[in-house]
């Protein structure tokens, strides 16, 4: 099982990582905006960085702004992953204008998640790309109206097949429940908000329970 942090809060992972339950970091330019950062402004040495001193084994960063700079982009997260020993995942969104980039992505030789996935369908470009993990938006998909539960079980099962090295990494979670019936299903790759990840380690029977065995150390 492999569960990420989704946040662009540093102050975040101050709090999380510390666990030692988290194998990575995501961001993205909305999770940039909403911890009151311009991602266009972001140094990513800095970022990297700090996932790196985190004990963050990779840390998956989003393109944005015009297609001409993906590459450049790229460029730069790869070379602060392999200089900080942490590996730098590229996110490139499900859309036309960013698969026509794919190839000289891909010529750079690091990692390549694609996000902004709302469909299984959108699993078979992922794995005929031979992309390194794919990211539906789950908690989307439902609001949207989409059987989320059934099209993430068919992409597992796409995952499962031979020539199919693309995983998924499951993204736009809501709650723990959500997360265990899709661990249920098969799928063990989860990127979670700081209030997914709070509500998911913590069971106020389990406090009832730890309270009372103090209580009777005490007595």
């Amino acid at each position: 099982m492999r569960l990420y942090v989704d946040t662009a809060d540093i102050s975040e992972w101050d709090r999380l990582m510390p666990l030692g339950m988290f194998h990575g970091i995501t961001t993205n330019p909305l999770l940039a905006h909403r911890a009151g950062l311009s991602y266009g402004d972001i140094v990513w040495a800095e970022m990297v960085g700090r996932a790196a001193d985190h004990g963050a084994q990779e840390f998956h960063a989003q393109v944005a702004g015009p297609v001409e700079g993906y590459v450049a982009f790229a460029e730069t997260l790869y070379a602060q992953g392999q200089r900080l020993g942490i590996s730098t995942v590229v996110k490139v969104p499900m859309v036309d204008t960013a698969l026509r980039q794919m190839s000289a992505l891909q010529a750079l030789g690091g990692p390549i998640l694609m996000t902004a996935v709302y469909g299984s369908k959108q699993m078979v470009t992922a794995a005929a790309f031979k992309a390194d993990f794919i990211a539906p938006y789950f908690g989307r998909m439902i609001e949207n109206g989409i059987d989320a539960y059934q099209e993430l079980e068919i992409m597992a099962r796409i995952a499962k097949k031979d020539d199919v090295v693309t995983r998924v990494l499951v993204a736009s979670l809501r709650s723990p429940d959500q997360v265990t019936v899709l661990a249920g299903q098969g799928h063990d790759h989860f990127t979670l908000s700081p209030a997914v990840i709070d509500a998911l380690v913590a069971d106020e029977n389990s406090v009832a329970a730890f309270e009372q065995f103090e209580d009777a150390a005490k007595s």
